[in-house]
């Protein structure tokens, strides 16, 4: 998983949008847990930002050059569709440079 360094590369910010106790939101919360200080010690400059927000639905959003913004709706998605979520927008910021 090679592409998990260079995040910050393709990504300007990386934003994780969750409810703090909502069933939607508990896979989103356990990939955070588990993948946070991975992702942020392999990109220790890129923004990685965690907003809580009572009853919203789970997002990630993916910020690249030219304030160009990428939206994926987590609801329903299991950690390791999460993981494969955010390595595809990682790979979209590269296609993007190229």
């Amino acid at each position: 998983m090679a592409w998990r360094g260079n995040i910050s590369k393709s990504l300007k910010e990386l934003r994780i949008l969750l409810c703090q106790s909502s069933p939607a939101s508990s896979s989103t919360r356990t990939f955070v847990e588990k993948n946070y200080k991975e992702l942020k010690s392999l990109n220790p400059k890129l923004p990685f930002l965690i907003r809580e927000c009572s009853g919203i639905q789970p997002q990630m959003w993916a910020r690249y050059d030219m304030g160009v913004e990428r939206c994926v709706e987590l609801d329903g998605m299991s950690e390791a569709q999460i993981l494969k979520s955010l390595e595809d927008l990682v790979k979209a910021g590269g296609a993007t440079k190229a």
